[in-house]
């Protein structure tokens, strides 16, 4: 279980990535592409950037069967909801009914494909990088 305070460590440059990112993404995108399109876009390339993170980090988690994986993809995502909902409400002033648009897909929020993606992705990346990945 040495992989815990890597896998955080990863979880807080992800969020840092993220952050910058999203502030990028409220500068320049929202306002030619509107607030709600600009967040479902930013789900896609967050995905992408957890991809690319967990890749480029992967040995150094030292994480090595199936179930360790999985439970990194489980703390970056329950991490990452605390994040959302903390930064949404105290530091944004957001109301729960605009945090929890992002994650009604019948209404297009994409942000719970894209914790389904952030679960499983060292998973993947597990299988890509040609480890040995047993349960």
């Amino acid at each position: 279980m040495l992989f815990w305070p890597r896998a955080i460590a990863v979880w807080l440059l992800i969020m840092l990535l993220e952050s910058v990112l999203a502030t990028l993404r409220a500068l320049f995108l929202a306002p030619a592409i509107g607030d709600f399109p600009a967040r479902q876009l930013g789900v896609l390339t967050g995905c992408v950037l957890v991809f690319l993170v967990t890749l480029i980090a992967f040995i150094w988690l030292r994480a090595r069967s199936g179930g360790a994986l999985l439970r990194i993809g489980a703390l970056w995502v329950s991490l990452t909801v605390l994040f959302e909902a903390g930064l949404g409400r105290l530091v944004l002033g957001f109301d729960w009914a605009r945090i929890l648009s992002d994650y009604d897909l019948s209404r297009g929020g994409l942000m719970g494909l894209g914790l389904v993606a952030m679960l499983l992705t060292p998973l993947v990346v597990g299988k890509i990088r040609g480890l040995p990945v047993k349960s």
